[in-house]
């Protein structure tokens, strides 16, 4: 059974955000960090993953994505603010936690 995330990456804080949704977050966000994801992300410095949220399946995920990206700026920020106060990049943490 594969695993799918909702992600939100920063510019900086209160920053360009950038929504997306993987199977594989570690190597998404490598792939981001690291201009392999030619586009918004790389043309705007988007690389700091700052939020994310497990899906149960890729429907969802897919669903949750569309959800967010529909969303207000201020309602984003309130979703990252809730789980990430200090808005600090949790590719770290997600890496060792693999």
């Amino acid at each position: 059974m594969s695993e799918y995330f909702v992600y939100i990456l920063a510019s900086k804080r209160n920053g360009t955000l950038y929504t997306g949704m993987t199977d594989d977050l570690v190597q998404r966000v490598y792939e981001h960090k690291n201009d392999f994801v030619k586009g918004f992300s790389n043309k705007y410095g988007v690389h700091k993953l700052v939020y994310f949220e497990q899906c149960e399946s890729f429907d969802s995920a897919l669903w949750r994505e569309k959800q967010l990206k529909e969303w207000r700026r201020s309602w984003k920020l309130d979703l990252i603010e809730g789980a990430n106060p200090l808005w600090k990049d949790l590719f770290d943490e997600l890496v060792a936690l693999s």
